[in-house]
């Protein structure tokens, strides 16, 4: 049983418990073992998404379409079961529901809905996220990429994005650019003339994920092309909270794999005659990692409860997402220095958590900026401007 120390398994349901440990086991007995040596190398176990596919874990938490329709709790801890084996992992899960299957969800048509979730569900058709580009992160709305009507009907796309997670894997791409001034996303096929992904190799953090450029040149696309049922910022803002939810239950993933590894060598590590788990500095850094993982937790089940009901608000997402990634970050570098030497050897998994928390602390929200959100809904005065 991983680190429930509050017993917080008890205010579970059963069909939740069932998601988590089958999960769990999942990630026990087919990324643990191998993951390591894919972030050495930079690969993604692509021979992994048909059996994402098989546990329902792309589009979790949507419902038809051959989506598995878990509760938002079942969800996060899905997402937490993932971490605990890689950022990486998860990110492609995370992209995959939240960022490109929610969207055609949310606000794309009938048609639309029909032609790509079924497949997206079944991991036959991958999907990718363009909203970051080279100049324009935390603030979107200065985007460059731009989409213009063509006379015969449809649209050309010119424009670059940056940071896009699953961008060389994808069969298709929600692009978000503005059109007539005001922001619209666009599902591009990736072998539109015109669309380019590069890969991103130089990268010490997110190794097995695949991380892409993706760059249009007057890529037109069809009229059916435009998300129908939104426009301006609330789109990709509505997707980014629905990934910062997944994302702040999967990094105490993270930490707990960071504790547990930490726990289990400082038992095992003789110094000075004895486990080095007997002194006073190595048991303070065991017990701040468990009472911050303990409190993420109590923190995410109450955020997952609200979601559920449908009351959540974007800034209750931003809290948890700010709070959680940087409880994680700080308990992998506790675990790491635990370890010693040893910390940094691929044989164990902290310094890999420790290296990818490196990113998702910036991605989806830098947590200067969901400071910055907090800031504005407790003060209600923007300090954006």
């Amino acid at each position: 049983m991983a680190l429930d120390f509050y017993a917080l398994d008890e205010e579970l349901q059963d069909e939740e418990r069932l998601v988590r440990d089958n999960v769990r086991r999942f990630v026990d007995q087919k990324i643990i073992p191998i993951i390591g040596k894919h972030y050495q190398d930079g690969t993604f176990p692509h021979e992994l998404v048909a059996e994402f596919a098989e546990l329902g874990l792309l589009g979790a938490n949507l419902e038809g379409y051959g989506c598995a329709g878990m509760g938002d709790v079942a969800y996060g801890l899905a997402m937490q079961e993932l971490e605990r084996g890689d950022s990486g992992v998860r990110s492609f899960c995370s992209v995959q529901g939240s960022l490109c299957m929610y969207p055609i969800h949310a606000f794309g048509s009938d048609a639309q809905k029909e032609r790509y979730l079924p497949g997206m569900a079944a991991g036959e058709l991958i999907g990718c996220f363009g909203l970051t580009e080279p100049d324009f992160g935390s603030n979107p709305t200065g985007m460059i990429t731009r989409a213009e009507r063509l006379p015969g009907g449809g649209y050309r796309l010119n424009g670059t994005k940056r940071w896009i997670t699953n961008g060389n894997l994808a069969h298709v791409a929600i692009v978000w650019a503005k059109l007539e001034g005001k922001v619209h996303g666009f599902l591009v096929p990736t072998n539109t003339k015109g669309f380019t992904a590069e890969k991103i190799s130089d990268k010490f953090s997110l190794r097995a994920s695949v991380t892409s450029s993706l760059i249009m040149e007057d890529c037109e696309v069809d009229e059916d092309a435009i998300l129908p049922n939104v426009s301006g910022m609330r789109g990709p803002l509505t997707c980014l909270s629905q990934a910062r939810y997944g994302i702040a239950w999967g990094v105490i993933g993270a930490a707990i794999g960071s504790y547990e590894c930490a726990l289990e060598y400082a038992k095992d590590r003789v110094q000075f005659s004895k486990p080095i788990a007997g002194y006073q500095l190595v048991q303070q850094k065991l017990v701040t990692m468990l009472t911050e993982i303990t409190k993420a937790q109590c923190l995410i089940l109450r955020l997952g409860r609200i979601k559920e009901a449908g009351k959540v608000t974007p800034q209750q997402i931003s809290l948890a997402k700010r709070n959680n990634v940087a409880m994680a970050l700080d308990a992998a570098r506790m675990g790491r220095d635990i370890l010693g030497a040893n910390g940094i050897m691929y044989e164990y998994p902290v310094g890999r958590h420790m290296m990818n928390l490196e990113t998702v602390y910036t991605y989806e929200g830098t947590h200067d900026i969901h400071t910055l959100i907090l800031g504005q809904a407790i003060t209600g005065i923007s300090a954006f401007d």
